[in-house]
């Protein structure tokens, strides 16, 4: 440790470390980056090289601490700044998740919940479709170019010397909270309308004629109207993803700000 100090230099060490804690959450929280398919192993790695490559940018010509004390400070300020923002671009595959678990439980696809690979929880057969297919588009649309991107900007926001606004950091996390459920009506809406009008059909049905078996027909039938207007839906979510990805990455550095 002495003699990388005495290389690298205290201000240069403790910039490092300050980058990297604004880095990690990144790939704790947000899309792509925080995948259970890709190893913890590879995920540090890339994390330490952000790190690296960032931090003789970001901490040049910063006055930073070398206490105990006041380098503790700077390094859980720097996780609350890349939480927050990691967090705001979270909320995007969250609404996507809750939107396919909407149509799961209207369609019946959630008596076969399984384990989703890229977040390793219990997830139906749509939630599982529309995260995969999210993350292809998130891909597609160069996503983690914008996101490493918007990583840097926050360093012009709130430079490593100073500190940001908690209350703002609050109200935006809250926005982006309460949004997941308005973006999963808006993914899913016209579909969740059509499957309620398929069932208010086979009630009708189901009482001008007692003898039919409604369960019988109509489960295998919302899922054909289910599947069919997924499948018409897919162009126009994908439209959706990404014009929400650019407006999430703006919002989280617009409530990332200075105190």
């Amino acid at each position: 440790m002495q003699q990388l100090l005495a290389q690298l230099g205290e201000q240069q060490l403790v910039g490092f470390f300050a980058v990297l804690a604004r880095v990690s959450p990144l790939f704790a929280l947000a899309p792509l980056f925080s995948s259970k398919s890709i190893p913890t192993r590879v995920r540090g790695i890339v994390a330490v090289a952000l790190a690296v490559g960032l931090s003789p940018v970001v901490a040049k010509g910063a006055d930073l601490p070398t206490d105990p004390w006041g380098l503790a400070g700077l390094l859980g300020k720097e996780l609350l700044v890349g939480a927050a923002y990691a967090y705001a671009l979270a909320a995007l595959f969250a609404a996507l998740e809750v939107a396919g678990s909407f149509l799961d439980t209207l369609i019946g696809f959630s008596f076969g919940a399984l384990v989703d690979p890229l977040t390793g929880n219990q997830n139906a057969v749509l939630a599982r479709m529309y995260g995969l297919i999210g993350l292809m588009i998130f891909i597609a649309i160069g996503g983690d170019t914008w996101v490493i991107q918007g990583l840097a900007k926050t360093y012009e926001v709130v430079p490593l010397d100073q500190a940001p606004a908690i209350g703002t950091l609050v109200a935006g996390a809250g926005h982006a909270f309460g949004s997941i459920f308005l973006s999963a009506i808006q993914v899913a809406g016209p579909i969740i309308l059509a499957l309620i009008l398929t069932d208010a059909a086979f009630g009708v049905v189901s009482r001008v004629v007692p003898q039919l078996n409604v369960f019988a027909v109509g489960f295998p039938a919302k899922v054909v109207v289910g599947l069919l207007l997924v499948a018409a839906t897919l162009p126009f979510v994908a439209g959706w993803i990404g014009d929400e990805l650019q407006q999430d990455v703006g919002a989280a550095l617009q409530a990332i700000r200075v105190a």
